[in-house]
């Protein structure tokens, strides 16, 4: 299937030729295994396996609507309703935020991704500034639930705070990310017109296909939440095998072998070259280790890692929550986003806007850490 950049322009399909975080982490993989030797289960005892099936359900759920042409109806609704590239973006992005807020980041960014690619098939639009503000908003909009983000449940959990107190805890670093973010979309994107590409026919609808992923969404989410994702992915597979057997090869099966690829990478890079005795005896430490240690093994790893040295939850929960901006790697929804918009040019175009971002969030969050 063909990617469509903002000036509609076709792309060929994707290629593992030119997928360089692929065989980057192949690479670091390569040379993990030759410093430290480890029997095979070592390696996949690394990989988050519930993560994996959450995210594969996702795809092919997700693939189910793109398909069925719904995205494609919907971006043309928003498009002739909402005519400056300025407003739709703050729409796109402050939705990203709220749905982050209750269906986890992961879970928004396969929402409004393949919709902002529908909508740049429909008119002219940055649609590689958009995906990337997109990944931003759904990391400062989970910050502030326990059930935003993988590591916020973890924290929560650990804490043992009532949800309203979490949130109330959480509402500081909320409050910086976004006021910076909308401020920084307003000076990002133009206030001109939406342009609309002429004579762009819309796909069939193949409502059997959007009824069908529909219906699954909500037994696959739950089955996820009470911890029965196989179950769920099993549900999801047999339907579509049985329904639509052409939608599974057209599934970014590379991004599966990605993730895996991050878990076991980033897990024997815990696993093996933090200091055992590793000290956070002060506030500042415990944020600094999560926010810089969120840009090297990702935010998940660095929560499940740090709450081994530090039951400091709230300042832990705000680092790596902020670390999860900044580098491709500071959290998985990164990866998420620029794997699902596959926009030429998104990995450098993605830290000249997360990097600083990251500086700037993470100086006034810490700020406010020392002051409060």
């Amino acid at each position: 299937m063909s990617d469509v950049d903002s000036a509609g322009t076709i792309h060929p399909p994707y290629s593992l030729r030119h997928d360089y975080l692929l065989w980057a982490l192949v690479a670091l993989l390569i040379v993990l295994a030759v410093a430290y030797p480890a029997k095979p289960a070592i390696y996949m005892q690394q990989v988050n396996w519930p993560t994996i099936g959450t995210l594969l359900g996702l795809m092919v759920l997700t693939k189910g609507l793109e398909l069925s042409g719904w995205l494609h109806r919907l971006g043309q609704k928003i498009v002739i309703r909402i005519t400056r590239v300025r407003m739709l973006a703050l729409v796109l992005i402050a939705g990203s935020g709220l749905l982050a807020m209750l269906l986890t980041n992961d879970i928004a960014l396969f929402v409004v991704v393949p919709l902002t690619l529908r909508l740049g098939e429909l008119a002219k639009l940055p649609v590689r500034r958009l995906v990337i503000f997109e990944a931003l908003a759904v990391n400062a909009g989970s910050l502030l639930t326990p059930i935003g983000n993988p590591q916020n449940i973890l924290l929560w959990q650990l804490s043992g705070m009532h949800i309203t107190r979490f949130m109330l805890s959480m509402l500081p670093p909320f409050l910086v990310t976004s006021v910076c973010l909308l401020s920084l979309t307003f000076w990002a994107f133009p206030a001109q017109r939406v342009r609309l590409h002429e004579n762009r026919p819309l796909p069939r609808m193949r409502w059997n296909l959007l009824t069908t992923a529909l219906i699954l969404y909500i037994p696959f989410l739950v089955l996820a939440d009470i911890h029965q994702v196989t179950a769920g992915l099993v549900l999801v597979a047999v339907v579509f095998i049985v329904g639509f057997p052409q939608l599974l090869p057209k599934i970014d099966w590379p991004l599966l072998v990605v993730f895996i690829l991050m878990f076991i990478d980033l897990g024997l890079l815990a696993r093996y070259s933090i200091p055992g005795q590793l000290q956070l005896a002060h506030t500042g430490e415990v944020y600094l280790a999560g926010a810089l240690g969120s840009q090297i093994i990702s935010n998940v790893p660095a929560t499940i890692l740090l709450t081994k040295y530090s039951s400091d939850w709230v300042t832990l929960a705000w680092a790596v929550n902020i670390g999860g901006f900044g580098l491709v790697t500071g959290s998985l929804a990164n990866l998420i986003a620029l794997r699902l918009g596959r926009q030429p040019g998104s990995f450098t175009a993605f830290h000249a806007w997360s990097v600083p971002f990251f500086l700037v969030v993470g100086t006034l969050t810490g700020l406010w850490l020392v002051f409060r």
